[in-house]
């Protein structure tokens, strides 16, 4: 009876241990984004604001939403976002792991000094930018003495979205350079003799071996950028400010979800249904991009 007894324990042992040493993060994950998701769900459909619950109201703020012009406006930028930030961050980080990646002395400053942007804070890269683009900042003292400014960076509604897009772009550079030089260094050194030998220059390398030899880090690569441009907040709250630059044009999709959801009479509903539209989206960019990458390697 006690070898029975025994041969019990261990197998009960065997079954909970698992779960206990997974149960930290399960309690985690449910504390901070499961319910946090669920409860934005629920108030999604309810006209909850700041200091009151609410009622059920359905649809009625994908309604409202639908005729905001201020979503419309935000839903541009953020699609504007990603067409054109998403091409840069996934070619640029490329070519500067291909820089840096050849063993030349003081090639470490390099590495360093490009990646450097990626663990400055936000918020100091953003203000520094921001006095550099100012009316009487570097930039157009520069273009001053070129004869050819100045330029209302942080005035012009088309200007400021694109100063952002540079900031977003310069400053993830260093963060995907990372993740290229680790699929890099896996691609084997005889491929590229083997395309020199057959006399291939260095854009025949790049197109032939190169590309071919990182091509499911491009596609991570694109997902996560995608997904972060489309929920860009930070550089364009920072240099438009917190009214989204002139007459609100320059206002991001999640910057919309913290000027309607905020404050002490904040309209926690539509502010929810409005994540709800970044989510939705965000996970359809992802998605679209990974079936892309699946029906090419199927062709």
């Amino acid at each position: 009876m006690t070898g029975v007894r025994h041969v019990e324990h261990v197998r009960t042992h065997r079954a909970v241990s698992p779960w206990l040493f997974l149960l930290p993060g399960l309690a985690t994950v449910t504390a901070f984004s499961l319910y946090p998701f669920l409860t934005t769900l629920h108030k999604a459909f309810t006209d909850a604001r700041t200091l009151t619950p609410g009622g059920w109201v359905g649809l009625r703020n994908f309604r409202d939403m639908a005729q905001d012009e201020q979503f419309w406006i935000a839903l541009r930028n953020s699609s504007l976002y990603v067409v054109l930030v998403v091409p840069f961050t996934v070619l640029l980080p490329l070519l500067l792991a291909l820089l840096v990646q050849k063993r030349i002395p003081g090639v470490a400053f390099f590495r360093s000094a490009f990646y450097t942007p990626v663990v400055a804070s936000t918020v100091v890269v953003a203000l520094i930018w921001g006095w550099m683009l100012d009316d009487r900042g570097l930039v157009n003292g520069i273009l001053r003495v070129l004869g050819a400014g100045p330029f209302a960076f942080l005035g012009d509604e088309w200007l400021l979205l694109f100063s952002a897009m540079a900031l977003t772009v310069w400053k993830g550079l260093g963060y995907y350079m990372i993740i290229y030089l680790a699929a890099l260094a896996h691609v084997p050194r005889e491929l590229y003799e083997a395309a020199a030998v057959d006399g291939a220059g260095a854009l025949r390398r790049f197109t032939a071996v190169t590309v071919p030899g990182v091509r499911s880090t491009m596609v991570l690569v694109g997902a996560l950028s995608s997904v972060a441009a489309f929920k860009v907040f930070s550089e364009v709250f920072l240099l438009a400010g917190p009214t989204g630059g002139p007459a609100g044009q320059d206002t991001t999709l999640v910057m919309l979800v913290q000027r309607t959801g905020t404050g002490l009479n904040g309209r926690v509903g539509y502010s929810s249904a409005l994540s709800l539209v970044v989510f939705a989206v965000a996970l359809l960019l992802m998605l679209l991009v990974l079936r892309a990458d699946r029906t090419r390697r199927r062709t």
